[in-house]
Order: structure tokens, then C-alpha cells, then sequence
């Protein structure tokens, strides 16, 4: 155990000089959506906050930059990646506030869906399966999604150091790619389109355009299934304290954990692989289970989960070899 700590606060001897590669992810994204806000600041109710949270996140990154080149150890290359992962959740409801300009698109993708299909399988599945014990296993699938990608991203840093920077890198890469694509394509899901237009129409199916509705109504359906349960309530909480009508297609729960999966693969954890499967299959149903998503963005995740990997490992083993 000592020996063990010793090694994680122990001092390089050839500290990176730069920002990590992660960090440039962060950066670029940061500051290419900067200028979109400064292009659309009049169509942005809160373009200023936006701006200076983006301030904020800058002066974060370039603070931790400084800690490690104070101390620069395993720790707080650590530290670095913690960081700009925890910030995640802070980039994750600024979505909304970048695609509201865009009208809305759910009418589109229920129509397809019904036509994939000939059903809403999210308003169908936790009618069939609405006992407890299913209940609670999808939530735990939902539920299971941070967790796992840091269960990964750990083993990676006890077991393979040199190559966690580029693990990272991939993880958080995964997210801003599917990022963009939410920015561009603003599908809400089933539990704020299914709410709005009323199940019974849904059902029918009838699925009006609402254009712009959800940049003045942000009501969802709560999740179905077993109210009593633990990992139900995890999760109803989790979407009441941040979901936001916004990030449907691909669903981005599938896409990383996918992405994550294949991390594991990659860099031998097989073990680890094996142990967290149940949980990567629990989370694809668990997505359209919740009605966080249609059925056809979590088989879209699927895809973009595999682009991401196969262009994201391609572009760490070319800055490898520089």
C-alpha cells in the first residue's frame, strides 16, 4: 500500500509541458461553441451566463494545468482528468441552451420510429414488463452509466498509467462528438414529446411538429415502472435535478458506454469486461425503458459508439507516433 502511494505522489522526471489531449477536446469544443453563442447572442436567453461559464471552465482547465506543473505526479495527472470529466454534467444542460434555435424534430423521429417499428416500443415496453424486479433492473442499467465508465477509466489508470491520458482522451472525445450532434439535431425524446402531445394521440399514431414548443414548456413524463424502488428513485431524481429536452438521437447512454466496453477490451481488462456486460445490455434496453429515448436512437448509439471508437483510437495512435 505505501509502496503504492509512493508511486502516485511521486515526482516526474519529464512532467508534460502542455495541456493533455483531453484537455485540447475540451478546449476546441469550448471555444467553437463560444463563438456560436457570440453569432446567436441575440437569440440566446442566456447567452452572457453562457459566455462566462465558458470563462469559467477555461480558468479551471488552466488552473489545473498549473497545480500538475507544481506537483507533477501520477496524482495530479489524476486530478487533470477528473476534472474535465466531472464538468461533463455542467455541459450537459447547456445543450438546450445552444439548440433552441433549431426547431424541434421529435415529429420526425416518432414517425420514423413508427414506421421501423409500426409501434412507440417506449410506450409499450414498461406496460408489458411492469413488474418490480424489471423495473428495478432497468433503472440499475440507466443508473449504471457513470459508475461504469469510471469502474474502466480506473483499471486503466492501476493497470496501464502510460496509456490512461489516451483512454481519457477517447472517453470525453466520445461525449463532445455526440455533443455536436445534439446541438444540431434537437430531438427531446419520449418523455418530454410523449408528454406534450398526449399519449393517447401518441398512440394513435399522431405526431404533430412543435416547432419551438419546448423552448417554453420543460415538463416530462416521470420515469414508469416500480415507484418504490432504490435505483428508481436514483434515476427519477438524477432527471429531476438536470434533464432537459434535449440529446435524444443517438442516445449518447448507449454510444459511450459502447465506446467505454470497447475500452475495456482494448486494453485487456477482460475480466472487468465480463463483469460490467450485463450492465452495458441492461443500460440499451434501460434507455427506451425510461423513455429517455426512441428505440431507433439507441440503435443509432450503437453506430456512433462504434464511429467514435474507430475514429477517436485512430486519431490517439496518430498523435502517438508524433
Amino acid at each position: 500500500m505505501m509502496k503504492w502511494l509512493r508511486e502516485l505522489f511521486r515526482l516526474e522526471k519529464k512532467p508534460i509541458k502542455g495541456l493533455m489531449t483531453f484537455e485540447w477536446v475540451v478546449l476546441i469544443y469550448l471555444f467553437a461553441t463560444l463563438v456560436f453563442v457570440l453569432l446567436m447572442h441575440d437569440r440566446l436567453p442566456h447567452a452572457d451566463s453562457m459566455m462566462w461559464g465558458r470563462v469559467k471552465v477555461l480558468a479551471i482547465t488552466i488552473a489545473m494545468w498549473g497545480v500538475y506543473r507544481m506537483t507533477p505526479c501520477r496524482f495530479t495527472r489524476l486530478t487533470r482528468a477528473v476534472v474535465q470529466m466531472a464538468l461533463l454534467s455542467w455541459w450537459y444542460p447547456d445543450l438546450f441552451e445552444l439548440n433552441r434555435i433549431f426547431p424541434n424534430l421529435d415529429h420526425v423521429f416518432a414517425s420514423w420510429e413508427q414506421a421501423v417499428f409500426g409501434c412507440q416500443p417506449a410506450l409499450l415496453f414498461s406496460k408489458t414488463f411492469s413488474h418490480a424486479v424489471f423495473s428495478e433492473l432497468m433503472c440499475l442499467g440507466y443508473w449504471s452509466y457513470y459508475p461504469l465508465m469510471t469502474i474502466v477509466l480506473v483499471g486503466v489508470f492501476f493497470t496501464q498509467p502510460k496509456q490512461f491520458e489516451r483512454a481519457v482522451f477517447i472517453v470525453i472525445g466520445s461525449f463532445f462528438i455526440h455533443y455536436v450532434i445534439f446541438i444540431l439535431l434537437p430531438v427531446a425524446g419520449p418523455q418530454f414529446y410523449y408528454e406534450a402531445v398526449g399519449t393517447d394521440k401518441i398512440a394513435q399514431g399522431i405526431f404533430p411538429n412543435l416547432h419551438d414548443y419546448f423552448n417554453q414548456h420543460q415538463v416530462r413524463m416521470i420515469c414508469p415502472g416500480y415507484k418504490d424502488g432504490i435505483f428508481y428513485a436514483l434515476v427519477e431524481s438524477a432527471h429531476q435535478a438536470g434533464e432537459r429536452p434535449v440529446a435524444a438521437f443517438p442516445s449518447s447512454h448507449v454510444g459511450v458506454t459502447f465506446v467505454v466496453m470497447l475500452l475495456a477490451w482494448h486494453f485487456k481488462l477482460r475480466k472487468l469486461f465480463w463483469a460490467l456486460l450485463p450492465f452495458a445490455v441492461l443500460m440499451f434496453f434501460s434507455t427506451v425503458y425510461i423513455f429517455a429515448h426512441y428505440a431507433i436512437d439507441a440503435l443509432a448509439g450503437l453506430l456512433s459508439g462504434l464511429l467514435c471508437w474507430i475514429l477517436l483510437l485512430t486519431v490517439s495512435r496518430g498523435m502517438k507516433k508524433r
